[in-house]
């Protein structure tokens, strides 16, 4: 196909409403028309991913999601608590399309050749606005996948195996020789374990069941510590020696953990150390939060010296910081490793109806590992 349908397709929109309600609801909106450059995706796979729950559910109170509307229109709503409501402020009462990334068929392009020559091709897309039944994307959003990967094996191409390759270079870029990395088991730790394979890489893994232990044991990991454990301090800071990893990435954000990191960073350090200083070791120890799955305040107990930090770090703001060329590698990489390094599981494929029951979000509104949801916006619209 050359043209693209018309009518209206479906999309997944999100809105906080002035009064304090979240409202998740389906809407008809015009197929789009690619313009030159563009290419118009029949989105057929995207992920729920957790940086996806923040613009899907805001800071809505998710024991309050009441349903109503019809199956295949579905309408759910929750409360937003007054305290949190000013943190909503720019986006109160805008209608927003939701999901990072997808993949899907190219059915449409504008006039150039770049565009046209990716007529009825594989395709990982990003650019927002994937819980959605098309989108028309740019051709630098679009990454080609080879042939016979299917839409749901491409659907999470950007997110994670960006952000594990991004958590590597990294590394490099500031001169540290291993890493440490939290919520480990996820789809996105696993890669990340993948790629330290690979890249020989020394890494750290916190999780906090023992079947994750043996999740990532079963694909290679040497270094695993359970945070649940009453050993766990004693166990990474010999991981930690035994690595000399100094840099973390942190996906839970609050409570102790990132202190406890930094605490076991500094006593690794210190182990051969041989002499005393009151400012702990001049070796730079670094936590990066990137993550949120426990909103609580950060905790820190300062007992590991002087020469530490802790901040933030972002996929997009990282990519724009070592530019297109190197971008482009990296997605290439991903590209080539779609199957293997960069494979993702999925519990359950549903449609965009099915994404907005009550019993799905009650699963995926977790963030749990191994739970994790892939919607199919054309799933039983032919």
């Amino acid at each position: 196909m050359t043209e693209p349908p018309s009518g209206e397709a479906l999309q997944l929109r999100s809105t906080i409403k002035k009064g304090g309600t979240l409202e998740l609801s389906l809407a008809s909106v015009p197929i789009p028309h690619p313009k030159d450059g563009e290419v118009l995706v029949r989105v057929e796979a995207s992920p729920i991913n957790p940086s996806d729950l923040g613009s899907l559910f805001g800071a809505a109170d998710l024991a309050t999601l009441q349903w109503s509307g019809s199956d295949d229109r579905p309408i759910v709503t929750a409360r937003v608590p007054d305290n949190v409501m000013h943190g909503m402020a720019a986006r109160v009462d805008k209608s927003l399309p939701v999901g990072n990334e997808g993949a899907g068929i190219v059915i449409a392009a504008g006039a150039d050749d770049s565009a046209r020559a990716l007529i009825g091709k594989t395709v990982a897309l990003i650019g927002g606005a994937m819980y959605s039944q098309y989108r028309c994307v740019p051709v630098a959003q679009v990454l080609l996948l080879p042939e016979g990967t299917t839409p749901a094996e491409g659907a999470s191409s950007f997110v994670n195996p960006l952000t594990s390759l991004g958590m590597v270079e990294t590394m490099r870029l500031e001169g540290h020789t291993a890493l440490v990395h939290t919520a480990a088991a996820s789809n996105l730790g696993q890669m990340l374990q993948k790629v330290c394979l690979g890249d020989d890489v020394p890494l750290v893994n916190i999780v906090r069941k023992p079947e994750q232990v043996e999740r990532l044991r079963s694909i290679g990991a040497t270094h695993v510590c359970n945070s649940s454990e009453p050993t766990f301090m004693k166990d990474l800071t010999e991981a930690l020696v035994a690595t000399g990893a100094t840099l973390a990435f942190d996906a839970i954000g609050g409570g102790k953990l990132a202190g406890q990191i930094l605490t076991c960073m500094e006593a690794a350090v210190s182990t051969n150390a041989t002499s005393y200083s009151p400012y702990g070791s001049a070796k730079h120890k670094q936590v990066y939060i990137y993550g949120g799955l426990d909103r609580s305040p950060t905790e820190l107990k300062r007992n590991f010296g002087m020469a530490w930090g802790i901040g933030g770090w972002l996929l997009f703001p990282f990519l724009q910081k070592i530019g297109p060329e190197a971008s482009q590698k990296l997605r290439e990489r991903v590209a080539a490793e779609i199957k293997t390094t960069f494979a993702s599981s999925y519990t359950r494929e549903v449609s965009l109806a099915e994404a907005l029951s009550l019993e799905a979000m009650s699963v995926y509104g977790k963030q749990a590992t191994g739970e994790k949801y892939l919607i199919n916006p054309n799933k039983g619209l032919g």
